[in-house]
């Protein structure tokens, strides 16, 4: 035994090197892509906010939707100036061996706003065509009707059937105060201040052809001069305020 083996502090031999790699350690994974951050969407982008929603492009007709015109619904103006409304359509049933057929009926007034009015009536398979077969029908009905100014001149009565109407003259700036059924009638006449009062039967047929019964039946002063053989003072017939 040598000295270094007794020597108890001794430090122990290195031992040999050898060729070998070291070992390294396992590659860690690739991380995972991040994932995209959600895209914003607010409601000026969905389109569900105040200033989406039905009225918005493309969807219908709502409260941000373009105004509608309801003074003028149903109404149509050619080239002549002469206007007419529908007032009603009519279906019709008739039972045949192989079921049902339809038509259509149409309620027409026509009117150029300057003293002209007609009604007319047309019958079709369609409602197109029997709305173009009364305006025909409603133009070589118009008739003059004898105005003073915006009003007429004087209290009228007119009568159809179970239906009466009462046209009764007013100051500018009155308006017209009538129903759907006579208002047409009225205003494609030209008349802007008046006030109207239906009896009896409400059919949309009777209180047209009582109206134009009515507007038939005014007179100016000359004419009631001429039935009358009398001379009217140039006052007569004016509104008196109480």
């Amino acid at each position: 035994m040598t000295q270094q083996d007794q020597q108890p502090g001794s430090q122990q031999p290195a031992p040999p090197a050898t060729n070998q790699p070291a070992p390294t350690a396992p590659a860690q994974a690739p991380a995972p892509p991040e994932a995209p951050a959600p895209e914003h969407r607010g409601r000026a982008e969905t389109g569900r906010g105040r200033g989406g929603g039905r009225g918005g492009p493309g969807g219908r007709s709502g409260r941000g939707g373009p105004p509608r015109d309801r003074g003028g619904a149903g109404r149509d103006r050619d080239e002549s100036g002469v206007e007419s409304a529908v007032v009603r359509i009519y279906r019709c049933s008739k039972v045949v061996k192989g079921g049902r057929t339809f038509s259509f009926g149409a309620l027409v007034v026509a009117g150029d706003r300057r003293g002209n009015v007609g009604i007319g009536y047309g019958k079709a398979n369609e409602v197109p065509p029997a709305v173009e077969k009364a305006t025909k029908d409603a133009r070589k009905q118009m008739f003059k009707v004898n105005l003073k100014g915006s009003t007429i001149p004087h209290l009228v009565k007119g009568t159809s059937g179970a239906s009466t109407v009462v046209l009764v003259p007013a100051r500018p700036g009155t308006g017209v105060t009538a129903g759907k059924s006579v208002r047409p009638c009225v205003e494609l006449a030209g008349i802007t201040d008046v006030l109207t009062k239906a009896y009896g039967s409400t059919s949309p047929k009777n209180l047209v052809k009582a109206t134009v019964a009515a507007l038939k039946q005014l007179q100016n002063v000359e004419q009631v001069e001429q039935s009358r053989g009398v001379k009217l003072p140039r006052s007569a017939g004016e509104l008196v305020s109480t």
